[in-house]
């Protein structure tokens, strides 16, 4: 049985584990419980009816943000040429093609996200057993592939997350921080279901989204209601 110190405890009592709440309520509370010394993340966790084993089953795609994901974020290019040039004006931290790769390989890994233009891959499949276990390889089905590597730079730094269902058929995903007003987390949690019920998979079978829970970094998980929570998609539509 998991333990918990005593701050978390007294956090646990606040929140109703047999209650499914409003998306708004959800989420004020979820700012509330964030009592740590550091901003932390609210996270959004979606239990889905899929089940991952099957490809036709697979549930990965990405979004921007709206509001952002208040963290400060390095970003990779692999680029070569006029190319490697769009990528460092867009804002990339570091730019590169076979150097990095080499880098890579020797256990340099000061990144958190990489992208790449589709003449380099080549090279950057090479890392496919050091980057695809920790979800950094540049792939074309999560859009870290294009030639429009300036744009694909610029979403990153405006706030873009990846996402992909995980063994237990659950998804994710940041959608803010405990600093940002309500509206702000609003926003982006009605972006990331948005994206999420549109990756939905052609093999899903029965109900797709199961249950949505919110959960600052460092406190208790917040059941929401997923009619209305879902209601917030439709809205903003």
């Amino acid at each position: 049985m998991a333990k918990y110190g005593k701050r978390v405890l007294q956090l646990r009592k606040r929140v109703d584990p047999e209650r499914r709440y409003d998306p708004r309520e959800a989420l004020a509370l979820a700012k509330e419980l964030a009592s740590a010394h550091f901003d932390e993340t609210i996270e959004c966790h979606v239990r889905t009816g899929v089940d991952p084993r099957h490809a036709d089953q697979m549930v990965r795609g990405s979004v921007v943000l709206p509001a952002g994901t208040g963290k400060r974020v390095r970003v990779l290019a692999f680029a070569q040429g006029e190319k490697a040039r769009e990528a460092a004006d867009a804002g990339a931290d570091y730019v590169g093609a076979d150097d990095l790769v080499q880098r890579i390989q020797g256990g340099w890994m000061d990144f958190d996200v990489a992208v790449a233009t589709p003449d380099v891959m080549s090279s950057v499949g090479r890392l496919g057993r050091i980057l695809g276990p920790r979800g950094l390889l540049p792939n074309p089905r999560t859009g870290t592939v294009s030639m429009d590597i300036g744009r694909l730079i610029r979403d990153v730094r405006a706030g873009r997350v990846e996402f992909r269902v995980d063994r237990t058929a659950v998804i994710h995903s940041p959608v803010g921080k405990a600093s940002f007003s309500e509206e702000q987390l609003v926003q982006n949690l009605a972006a990331f279901l948005d994206a999420v019920v549109r990756a939905k998979p052609s093999g899903a079978k029965g109900q797709y989204i199961r249950s949505i829970a919110l959960a600052p970094t460092m406190g208790p998980g917040v059941k929401l209601d997923v009619s209305e929570t879902l209601g917030l998609v439709s809205a903003a539509a």
